[in-house]
């Protein structure tokens, strides 16, 4: 997990901007163990386990809270013992270091 990513603070993104190109997104994602680039580079992803449906949807509530936060959301999907986290910025359709944070973020959820 970067430290540099855990400092930081989404940037508000208006769009209009490139996304990460797939090698630009390999090397953040060198520094947020766990996730995996899917849909071509377009998003990260990562899935967490855990003991039981309240502990999956803590979690998830945890994530949601700090989504609200930061003005930056994710796609989510949980059930029992599981849930999946899912990050692009929509606005440019892509990834932007936004991303990596709040993968950083949410890693620090799940290891709390």
């Amino acid at each position: 997990m970067s430290d540099d990513f855990l400092s930081g603070t989404c940037e508000p993104c208006r769009g209009g901007i490139p996304p990460l190109t797939k090698a630009e997104a390999d090397g953040y994602l060198q520094r947020v163990s766990g996730w995996e680039l899917v849909d071509e580079g377009l998003r990260i992803e990562r899935n967490f386990t855990f003991r039981n449906f309240k502990e999956a949807m803590d979690f998830v509530a945890s994530v949601g809270n700090l989504a609200e936060m930061q003005g930056h959301h994710p796609d989510i999907s949980f059930g029992w013992g599981w849930a999946k986290i899912s990050w692009q910025t929509k606005k440019i359709k892509g990834l932007h270091e936004n991303d990596f944070i709040m993968a950083a973020k949410t890693d620090q959820l799940f290891h709390s």
